[in-house]
Parts: structure tokens; C-alpha cells; sequence
């Protein structure tokens, strides 16, 4: 399924056999591009970037690279192969026909749930938009100005759903999305998480690591939804998704790689005299980005999250591998409650429980990416290990929303909390010697001596390849 480049809103959906669409898609248009022009990356707009575009929906060779003109780059709207005959997988529906058309009776609930999502893609550009003042390297300046544009067509993608299918409600809602902006206190972002700074790069990749990570959770199980044109764009997305995962990935890698080079070099224990940043500061800044990503499941119980279930709106994590009955009736699952000063594990319903389940598998996930960065910590001989902390942990959501805990989940007094918190989340201190290291390299292969090269270079090219190039 090729993408049409030759229409002035890329697209794969047919825009030009669907005036009327179209032409509330291209009214749409100047404002996304004022909107990017004002909140997205400062100091860009006359930069050529050696970005990917999608080309096509195919599983190989989906996209090309070239040098693109940051403001020119095409956002479009691309679906997925439809799947011939799909049903719907879950909930009262299941073994229905997945629906071609908004039902009635869901309409409010699916517009919520697509504005929410929606909401969530141009506010992770607007909390960006200063990094790449800052950039540790022209590697990775590249790579945050691939994950902005993409998240930027994340934002048509949901655009586009709302003007095909809500009518003149879905047009207000996209309207919306361009005046809402991060951290705005009359108009914030629907989220809280997504009103919050990302002042450095260490933030960044956090952020890309756990909460791009929870990102692909919700649009997996979005993808399940038997609204066929949300699950086929959520699909597309997630192709796009792993990539802004890896960026964070491999950016804590490097800079775990980089505070081991510094201690076995120096024979310290203390790497910030070296200029790099320390293990235990990193381990602040997981224990921050992990329990904020996890609010963002919301309710370990929601009646909400059961009634999207029931009603075959959203699913969970890869629904159709899942060995019960769809539906969930009569089934139980563990979910944590507060009991007196201690979390224990109790039966509930599942159905209402999906929320939990889906931070489950997102926790294991996230589990994965600490077991490469304490291999490099123990290949390097040092006794450190990064750990994810427990849930229980500075959360403001859910079971342990106002408890105070340890990172290994010993509920404790606001006053030992008081005392000891800065050992376990960034200080003011830390967080000024991480931006104290803030400074941009753009020599082509120079890296910011706080993080190691990457192991290779993009699409091939080495990582002294010229990834932008400056007027």
C-alpha cells in the first residue's frame, strides 16, 4: 500500500476521492504548521536533516532517509493493511465484524479515548523543543528531531480520525489539540505527565525509555479496538514507536557506558569530577521517570478501563495471544492494596482490572532494557545495579496515590520521607550538575564527554556521517 506524495496532505486513505476530507484536513493544515512553527524545535527551521519518511505500510523497507528541510517535512496520514475479514477480539462484541464506522452508542467514549491519545503526541514535542540547543552530538540532535516529527504525525494520524469520523465535534476536538500547550496553566495538557519540563538530555532518554515505552502500550491495546480505522492507524504508529524506545535505550547505555569508562580510568568511585554523570544519579532519574510513567496506566481498578474492555473499544497487550475467554466475566486478577503500612496482593475482577494487567506486562518490558545497562555496569567490574523501584514508590495515582515508600516498597512516615528523599529522586543539586553539563557538540562523530558513541552510525552510514547540515 503506497503512500501518495502527490497529494499536499501525504496519505493513504484515499484523501483524494473524499473532498469534503480533504478539504477540512487542509484548513487544518496552516495552523499544525503555525502551531510547529511556535512549539516545536527552536532554531530549526533552516536545518537539512538526514530524517526517515515513510514511504509506504509495508513490514520491510517502509521508509527512506534523505536530507529533508525540517519545516518541509511531509506529515501525512498512513493506516495499516486492513486485515481481510477482521472481527472484533474482545468484550460483548467479540466475533462481530470489526466496525468500518463510529457506533452510535460508543461515539463519546471512542472520541475520548483518540483526543486523549491525541493530546499526548504534540505535548512530547513541547516539552523537547529546547533540547537541541544542548545536544550531546549531531548523532543524537538527529535522532530527537526524527522522534519530534513523528510525533508530530502521531498528531495527524489522531486528527485524521476525528475529522473522518466525528463530524463537527471531531473538528473542534482537533482544533483543540494546536491550543493546548505543556506546562500552560490556563489551557495545560490533558495529562500531567506531559506538562512537565524535559530540561536535559538524561530526561530525554528517560523519557523516551519509560514513557514512550508506556505510549506503546496504550496504542498496542488501542490497536486491538474493534473501530477497524483506529487499530489500523495505532498499528502504523507502533512501527514508528520502537524507534523513539531505542533512542532512549541505547542513550542510558551510552551513558552507563560512559560513567564505568570514567571509573575505571580515574580508579574513582565519584565520576562527577570527571564530568560524566554517576550511577546513583542515574538511578534518581529512573526511580522519577519509572513512577511517573506509571500513573500513566491510571486505576489499578477502573470502571472506565472495564467499560472500553467491555464495549470492544481497547483491548490489552497483544489481546488475540492471550489464552481466556475475551471477555472476562467470572475472571479474577492480582492487584495491589494498602493495608495498614503494607501493600499485599488481593483477587479482584479482572474486567476492571485491565488497567494492572497492562502495567504488568509494561513493568516486565521495562525490566529488559535495565538488564543491558547493568551488563555493561558488570562487564566493567563495578559493584552497582540499577533497579526499577517498587510500585509503591512517588506514585500520585491509584492504590498508593498520598503513601510514602522506599524504592523497595516499605511504607514510611511523610517525616523519614521528608528526610530522605533526595536520595532517592534528582536534588536541586543533581539536577543542576546534569544541566551543568549541557553543553551542544556538533562536530560531525564528537560526542559530549558525558556519553559514549553509539555502537553504530544510522541507515548504514558511520557515525562521523554529516547527520545535519547548518546554513
Amino acid at each position: 500500500m503506497t503512500i501518495d506524495y502527490q497529494e499536499k496532505i501525504p496519505n493513504n486513505v484515499g484523501l483524494g476521492e473524499d473532498r469534503r476530507l480533504r478539504r477540512a484536513l487542509e484548513r487544518w493544515l496552516p495552523g499544525y504548521q503555525r502551531w510547529w512553527r511556535e512549539f516545536g524545535p527552536v532554531d530549526s527551521e533552516s536545518l537539512d536533516v538526514y530524517l526517515r519518511t515513510a514511504i509506504s505500510v509495508e513490514a520491510g523497507g517502509w521508509a527512506n532517509y534523505g536530507y529533508v528541510r525540517m519545516p518541509d517535512y511531509r506529515w501525512g496520514i498512513f493506516l495499516a493493511h486492513p486485515e481481510p475479514d477482521r472481527r472484533v477480539g474482545f468484550g460483548m462484541h467479540a466475533g462481530e465484524p470489526a466496525w468500518q464506522e463510529v457506533p452510535g452508542e460508543y461515539r463519546a467514549e471512542l472520541r475520548r479515548l483518540i483526543v486523549t491519545q491525541g493530546d499526548t503526541e504534540p505535548a512530547s514535542v513541547e516539552q523537547q523543543r529546547h533540547l537541541g540547543k544542548t545536544c550531546p552530538s549531531l548523532y543524537d540532535l538527529r535522532n530527537l528531531f526524527q522522534v519530534n516529527v513523528e510525533e508530530g504525525r502521531h498528531l495527524w494520524a489522531m486528527v485524521y480520525l476525528l475529522h473522518g469520523f466525528f463530524g463537527r465535534d471531531g473538528r473542534e476536538e482537533a482544533e483543540a489539540m494546536l491550543e493546548r500547550h505543556s506546562g500552560d496553566p490556563d489551557r495545560p495538557r490533558i495529562l500531567n505527565a506531559f506538562n512537565q519540563e524535559t530540561p536535559d538530555w538524561l530526561s530525554f532518554f528517560m523519557f523516551t525509555y519509560f514513557t514512550d515505552r508506556d505510549g506503546k502500550y496504550q496504542l498496542a491495546s488501542l490497536a486491538e479496538s474493534g473501530f477497524d480505522p483506529l487499530s489500523r492507524t495505532c498499528r502504523f504508529m507502533l512501527t514508528e514507536e520502537a524507534h523513539h524506545m531505542f533512542v532512549g535505550e541505547s542513550g542510558i547505555r551510552r551513558i552507563v557506558q560512559r560513567a564505568c569508562e570514567a571509573m575505571n580510568e580515574h580508579k574513582t568511585g565519584e565520576p562527577r569530577a570527571h564530568g560524566v554523570i554517576d550511577l546513583p544519579t542515574l538511578q534518581k532519574y529512573l526511580n522519577l521517570h519509572f513512577s511517573a510513567s506509571l500513573d500513566l496506566f491510571g486505576q489499578e481498578l477502573s470502571t472506565n478501563a472495564a467499560n472500553y474492555y467491555t464495549m470492544g473499544l481497547k483491548g490489552r497487550f497483544r489481546e488475540t495471544r492471550i489464552d481466556d475467554d475475551h471477555r472476562l466475566a467470572d475472571a479474577l486478577y492480582p492487584v495491589p492494596e494498602v493495608r495498614g503500612d503494607a501493600a499485599v496482593m488481593v483477587e479482584a475482577p479482572a474486567l476492571t482490572a485491565v488497567n494492572e494487567r497492562l502495567r504488568d506486562d509494561y513493568v516486565v518490558d521495562c525490566q529488559r532494557g535495565l538488564g543491558k545497562w547493568n551488563r555493561v555496569i558488570r562487564d566493567a567490574g563495578i559493584d552497582f545495579e540499577l533497579r526499577l523501584p517498587r510500585r509503591a514508590f512517588n506514585r500520585k495515582i491509584g492504590a498508593f496515590a498520598g503513601i510514602r515508600s522506599t524504592p523497595e516498597g516499605r511504607i514510611i512516615t511523610e517525616g523519614e520521607w521528608d528526610r530522605r528523599q533526595a536520595g532517592w529522586l534528582p536534588s536541586a543539586e543533581d539536577q543542576a550538575y546534569v544541566q551543568s553539563l549541557m553543553a551542544p557538540v556538533t562536530e560531525p562523530g564528537k560526542m559530549a564527554n558525558w556519553i559514549a558513541a553509539p555502537a553504530k552510525g544510522i541507515d548504514g552510514k558511520p557515525i562521523e556521517f554529516e547527520y545535519l547540515r547548518f546554513d
